[in-house]
């Protein structure tokens, strides 16, 4: 099953709760773009490819929603809801670059018919999500390259088949090498304060059948140290030019002691994830959450009453400490802004 997918059936939205897991499993259905908006802030769905589906998918409930009966009534209620869905996450790029894309599909001068956009919008937004788990397959080979038999791989947040819509980006990776029958072993991060790595990346793991042991986000470094860890593996929610990455609050400390030690550190980035338009990753607007992630853990709270928190969800790692991005048309190595922009290109290329 897709992390997230469209029900022809029901002209429904549906996805996998992951707030629920790995206590249970439970799939959520929507009608309304704003519940869908909803759901990506509320994390019902996370991962930047995932958001971006969920988001393309939102923007065909809009259309369907809308009672415009012409063209220009859609496009307006359209901008509309785009405009909502782009809030409902601000760092992962491909929110805004999946909605950007229906919208110049609605936009087109071809389709003066309202009920004619709509079926664009959504033959798009399958497209869109086909050509993920696409992408991600070929990543996974590419970054499995870099894998070696006998590796033990050091792994942040979730980036499987939970962050896309199917298979997945740094863990596409380790899938891929468990594939081609390389004995490997994964450090999973427990990445608090949502835990992401306990719940969902295990969660994966086990699934597969992949040898891992859980570790809490503190113990990586000595790990890194006392030579346990042979790379690190990591996904991205922005990419800027210059090769900056930004991704699950934690990630730059990773990156800093990666280097301290030697240890090649790679992001493993769609090239829908990388944002040419910023320069560096200081111009990455990063999203604070809630207080209540750190002071409580599962509705139980676990700090001083009366205190309060700070709740970055991303951190931006500065590219001198980038080994390599693997992406889908291969691994790219410095200089970043060079050969980045020849990866978008290529990606883009038919």
């Amino acid at each position: 099953m897709r992390t997230v997918f469209w029900d022809d059936e029901a002209n429904l939205v549906k996805m996998i709760d992951q707030r629920q897991l790995p206590w249970a499993f439970a799939v959520v259905a929507w009608a309304d773009y704003k519940d869908v908006a909803r759901a990506i802030t509320e994390m019902y769905v996370r991962g930047a490819p995932a958001i971006g589906a969920a988001a393309a998918f939102g923007l065909v409930l809009a259309a369907q929603q809308s009672q415009a009966a012409h063209r220009d009534g859609l496009l307006q209620d359209l901008e509309t809801a785009a405009t909502i869905l782009n809030a409902a996450r601000p760092t992962a790029v491909n929110l805004a670059w999946a909605v950007a894309r229906l919208l110049r599909v609605a936009a087109r001068p071809d389709l003066t018919d309202v009920h004619d956009i709509r079926a664009a919008l959504l033959h798009e937004a399958q497209t869109l999500a086909d050509e993920d788990v696409a992408l991600n397959r070929r990543m996974g080979f590419h970054g499995a390259e870099l894998i070696n038999d006998g590796d033990t791989i050091l792994h942040h947040c979730n980036t499987g088949a939970l962050a896309a819509v199917d298979w997945g980006t740094a863990l596409g990776v380790i899938f891929a090498a468990h594939e081609q029958g390389k004995k490997i072993h994964v450090l999973v991060d427990e990445t608090r304060p949502r835990l992401q790595g306990a719940r969902l990346t295990a969660w994966e793991l086990q699934q597969r059948g992949i040898s891992f042991d859980l570790i809490a986000d503190n113990a990586a470094g000595h790990f890194m140290r006392t030579g346990q860890v042979n790379i690190v593996l990591v996904g991205s929610d922005r990419t800027a030019a210059n090769g900056d990455v930004a991704n699950k609050i934690g990630t730059y400390k990773l990156a800093v002691v990666a280097k301290e030690n030697g240890i090649p550190f790679y992001p493993v980035v769609p090239t829908s994830t990388i944002d040419l338009n910023l320069a560096h990753g200081d111009l990455i607007p990063i999203e604070e959450r809630g207080m209540e992630e750190v002071l409580t853990v599962f509705g139980h709270t676990i700090a001083p009453t009366g205190i309060t928190a700070r709740n970055p969800a991303f951190d931006v790692t500065p590219h001198r400490y980038v080994t390599g991005i693997v992406t889908e048309v291969g691994i790219v190595y410095p200089p970043f802004v060079k050969h980045l922009q020849e990866a978008v290109k290529q990606a883009s290329t038919p």
